[in-house]
């Protein structure tokens, strides 16, 4: 049995180019436009990103709002509370609080930021190191680790200080930074680890890489986006430690305030004027609280399994 054979004439489209409907086609995107399109759909953490540029902006523009200084003391205000001049209120020296507070937040967050990220960088290079030569290099660099993750952070932290001297902005990084590169080292170590048997890896060994190249520019760019939700983790952490080291002496002195330094300094009148308490207290946890809540929302956002 013969067939007619099928014309053009035969077919009819059914709506849009090769039959799909316009409106069904994916936009052209890109990995980092996924990221910010799964991270704005985190409420929570978009709030919190806005609270931190916020805070971010009063630190730098809030001590020159109003006409006062944050050393210059007057006794004819001593301990008022918030009004319309004096918008935190004043101190048990005549201080203006809202000057302080923002000229803290100034020191507080420069120390959780330096703090946070040169450990970083430090456990970075040491894991990759560790991981990527793996044998005797990981063997050595890894126990040490594991020494000195069994005595507490803390306790370096206060002995550092004692020896390098407290009250100094500078000192304060310094310690920090060597008590806090061990856990970036060994998250660092296994994410090479992981990494380094891929095909991109092994072709650049192929094509005569150094070690030192292949760390910098194959194994560290591919794991800086778990780094860095790691950084937004800890810059919490930081400012807990400048908050407690300056609250028991040995972080930040007067006349240079910070936000754990003015906590002490109104921790002694607390029950007679609890607001000079507060207010630094406030703006540790809002900080703290707004950080983990980004750092939680970028960890969902880079997770490739959710991108949709």
């Amino acid at each position: 049995m013969s067939q007619t054979p099928l014309t053009e004439l035969d077919f009819e489209p059914i709506g849009g180019e090769i039959g799909l409907d316009p409106e069904s086609k994916r936009k052209k995107t890109t990995y980092w436009k996924d990221v910010w399109r799964n991270f704005k759909k985190n409420k929570a953490a978009f709030v919190s990103l806005f609270v931190i540029a916020l805070l971010i902006l009063l630190v730098l523009i809030g001590p020159g709002m109003n006409p006062f200084d944050y050393r210059t003391n007057d006794y004819s205000v001593i301990n008022f509370p918030p009004d319309s001049v004096h918008w935190f209120g004043t101190d048990t020296m005549g201080r203006d609080i809202w000057t302080r507070v923002w000229e803290g937040g100034r020191v507080s967050l420069l120390i959780a930021l330096l703090g946070t990220l040169f450990p970083e960088l430090i456990g970075m290079a040491i894991g990759g190191i560790s991981g990527y030569f793996g044998g005797k290099v990981d063997m050595v660099i890894m126990r040490m680790i594991d020494v000195l993750m069994g005595i507490p952070s803390l306790i370096y932290m206060i002995l550092l200080m004692l020896v390098f001297g407290s009250g100094n902005i500078v000192t304060l990084i310094i310690a920090i930074s060597i008590t806090g590169w061990m856990g970036a080292a060994r998250s660092t170590r296994g994410l090479v680890l992981q990494l380094k048997g891929r095909d991109f890896v092994v072709a650049s060994k192929t094509l005569g890489g150094s070690a030192g190249w292949i760390i910098l520019r194959r194994l560290i760019p591919n794991i800086l986006g778990y780094r860095v939700v790691s950084i937004t983790m800890s810059i919490p952490s930081v400012i807990f430690y400048e908050a407690f080291l300056s609250y028991i002496g040995l972080g930040v002195t007067p006349p240079v305030p910070s936000w754990g330094q003015l906590i002490k300094s109104a921790g002694e009148n607390f029950r007679y004027y609890p607001y000079q308490f507060i207010i630094p207290c406030m703006m540790v946890g809002i900080t703290m609280l707004s950080f983990n809540l980004v750092g939680d929302g970028l960890r969902d956002a880079l997770d490739p399994r959710l991108r949709t």
